[in-house]
């Protein structure tokens, strides 16, 4: 089966503006907020949501970190390739302060809940919300749900979710595929 497009860049820039709009609407100034984005590809959608927040609403001082989560993973041992770890970048504290989870895809919720154990590193928030691209209704093993979401997908098991983004991969596109057997 070829891949489907599910998101073209014209669509994914504008859900970028209105997630953005969103934040917002909810933290107004940011001065109490941070965003975090989930290593690997929760990066590239944390750093357009922290571009958009400063030449679109000129919000200039939103902290911005990145957290690793491979080895607070429940299956980090399961896989059959060694998994790799990212580097984690939180400079500031998150202690008494609303932290944004920010994630390309909503699956299983797995990634939340080891992003939920790893953010105890560096404080305790007062609040936790999460933002994704893509959320993957149907495949939840836990009762994690976001609070901002860019497209509802609905999609087998069987399928996978594929974010491309220019600053990797050349060009900003969703797409839905079988996933490869082995």
């Amino acid at each position: 089966m070829n891949p489907k497009v599910l998101l073209t860049s014209k669509e994914i820039d504008i859900i970028l503006h209105r997630l953005a709009c969103q934040l917002v609407e909810k933290h107004l100034d940011f001065s109490n907020t941070l965003l975090i984005g989930i290593q690997p590809r929760g990066k590239f959608l944390a750093e357009r949501i922290k571009s958009i927040l400063k030449t679109e609403y000129g919000i200039s001082k939103v902290p911005l970190g990145f957290l690793d989560i491979t080895f607070f993973r429940d299956d980090f041992r399961r896989h059959q390739k060694t998994l790799e770890a990212n580097k984690t970048q939180i400079d500031f504290l998150v202690e008494d302060k609303k932290v944004v989870f920010i994630d390309d895809v909503l699956y299983t919720g797995r990634s939340i809940r080891a992003a939920l154990t790893a953010i105890q590193s560096f404080g305790r928030p007062a609040e936790i919300e999460l933002l994704v691209l893509i959320d993957r209704r149907f495949s939840r093993h836990l009762p994690i749900q976001p609070d901002y979401r860019g497209r509802q997908v609905d999609a087998f098991d069987e399928e996978t979710i594929r974010v491309h983004w220019s600053e990797h991969e050349q060009e900003d596109v969703v797409f839905l595929e079988e996933t490869e057997k082995n």
